[in-house]
């Protein structure tokens, strides 16, 4: 049977545990290594953020007397919402199967928008690039020629091969 620990000795050993523990997160390496983390994931839960305000915004609306047209003006900002955090996880995200599911959300949510829209004989919206598709102002145009792409040739119909 073993002997009991002391009350002193307990309590010490505790004040030692939580000092090394209060040393270690107190450690240059262990915040670097948490705010690299936060500053990391910073924009994503700001861009997902944003989309969820703007859809919770966007699903309250005042009824009309006419469901279709409120269930539609309902969905189309829920659609929309799953949308903007689909291209969030595009922009951010790392897991190449999670990448693949955001880029279904984004195909199929907008056809879904789409034919609610159509059911209704609403007008479309203008086609525009996804959010993430676009180039930012500041990148540098790049003009290359339609028939090579990163240095590659490719045989267009009518057309002779270009010289390398």
């Amino acid at each position: 049977m073993r002997p009991p620990v002391p009350r002193i000795a307990r309590t010490i050993l505790s004040v030692v545990i939580a000092l090394a523990i209060s040393a270690l997160c107190d450690s240059p390496a262990f915040t670097a290594g948490l705010q690299t983390a936060a500053s990391d994931e910073a924009p994503f839960l700001a861009e997902s953020d944003t989309a969820m305000t703007r859809m919770m915004d966007g699903m309250s609306v005042k009824p009309t007397g006419d469901v279709d047209r409120d269930f539609v003006a309902m969905m189309v900002p829920h659609h929309q919402g799953a949308i903007d955090m689909a291209q969030a996880e595009l922009r951010y995200g790392h897991n190449e199967q999670l990448r693949r599911i955001a880029q279904e959300i984004v195909v199929e949510q907008q056809q879904e928008i789409i034919a609610m829209r159509v059911a209704l004989g609403q007008p479309l919206p203008p086609s525009a690039p996804a959010a993430d598709q676009q180039k930012p102002a500041s990148a540098p145009a790049t003009h290359s020629h339609p028939t090579s792409h990163h240095g590659m040739q490719m045989n267009m119909p009518n057309n002779t091969r270009e010289e390398q």
